[in-house]
């Protein structure tokens, strides 16, 4: 009776192995060090970059009279973008619709009124207050502030829409790599449906947390788990198309840009007005940004912004999930032509 060795020669190094091992690939070991270093790399640099030192870009302001928006608009410069209204009811209009960040106002002589909406955002009001305050203390004139359209009570740092979004970013991503990783033991319908599935699982779950739970977000619920449906699909579907597409470096793609510059430049961390100008082009385009911007809108404003931050979301779902389609169709039709011609009853099937 033959036997086999306990341990096989390592035919690359000439020592012996265990059974069944092979010698070390380098390539095997260096793309996913330097994919995971220049990953991490980019997270901080990205994070910590935009956190560092924010500067206005012209938040858009309310000004009641002529010779307030001139002062205001030659003090602050491009800071803010002014827009003048004949009365403060008019500016208010403006801050509960979204289309400003505050009203500003001189109703008395020697003070200036800021009402402003802390629902846009701590940083975005926190930089108009303190620009208008610093306005006033170079006018001399004393200030007094109102929120007008305030945070709901447990979401008092503005932060909730950032977590709900990255929460359902992160585990759609996961999802789309890990069934990537076993395209060979499931098929593709399978994972598509799974992707779908997945999709409407986590959006009702993550609203149901959000709202009904926690009560820190202020939509009804079949619009909040609408949008989150949509950005898991928008961010498993475009995860899976750049997978599919790419092999391996697709992922480092995908993280890159639906994990790290999708939740860095969003909005909802640091204000899209405080973004500089290529993070602000990220946010127009990126799901994330999309779904932040819908759910600020949906939450506290007049919804204007929720059906063009809908269709950025749905053009992510519907061309990622059309390339996997087409890749697959590709795929399967090469192992046909490849395929000697058998019996019927003998083709696999599809």
């Amino acid at each position: 009776m033959a036997f086999k060795p306990l341990y096989a020669k390592d035919t690359m190094s000439g020592h012996h192995s265990d059974a069944g091992t092979t010698g070390t690939v380098h390539r095997a070991w260096i793309a996913p060090l330097v994919t995971a270093l220049v990953i991490g790399m980019a997270f901080v640099a990205v994070y910590v970059g935009l956190q560092r030192d924010p500067e206005p870009d012209r938040i858009p302001v309310a000004v009641v009279g002529a010779t307030l928006q001139h002062d205001v608009a030659t003090g602050l410069g491009d800071r803010v973008a002014v827009t003048e209204v004949p009365a403060l009811r008019a500016g208010r209009s403006l801050v509960r619709d979204g289309a400003a960040v505050a009203v500003l106002s001189a109703d008395e002589p020697g003070t200036m009124r800021v009402e402003y909406a802390s629902a846009a955002g701590l940083s975005e009001s926190g930089a108009v207050r303190e620009l208008a305050q610093g306005f006033a203390t170079t006018a001399h004139l004393r200030v007094t502030e109102e929120d007008i359209v305030p945070l709901v009570r447990y979401d008092s740092r503005g932060l909730v829409s950032f977590y709900v979004v990255f929460g359902v970013t992160l585990s759609s991503f996961v999802l789309a790599q890990s069934l990537s990783g076993n395209a060979a033991r499931v098929r593709l319908r399978h994972r598509l449906l799974a992707l779908a599935g997945f999709a409407v699982l986590i959006g009702i779950a993550a609203a149901v947390l959000a709202g009904p739970v926690y009560g820190a977000v202020n939509i009804s619920f079949p619009l909040l788990a609408g949008i989150l449906v949509l950005l898991s699909a928008a961010s498993a579907f475009g995860t899976k198309a750049l997978v599919t597409w790419l092999g391996p470096i697709g992922i480092g793609i995908a993280v890159l840009t639906l994990t790290v510059a999708g939740n860095a430049t969003s909005g909802a961390s640091i204000g899209f007005d405080l973004l500089p100008k290529w993070a602000q082009i990220l946010s127009d385009v990126l799901p994330q940004g999309a779904a932040v911007r819908a759910l600020q809108s949906a939450g506290y404003f007049d919804g204007s912004s929720v059906w063009p931050s809908v269709l950025v979301l749905g053009c992510w779902a519907a061309v990622g999930f059309g390339l996997v389609v087409l890749h697959g169709t590709r795929a399967a039709r090469t192992r046909r032509r490849a395929r000697p011609e058998g019996p019927a009853h003998l083709a696999p099937s599809v």
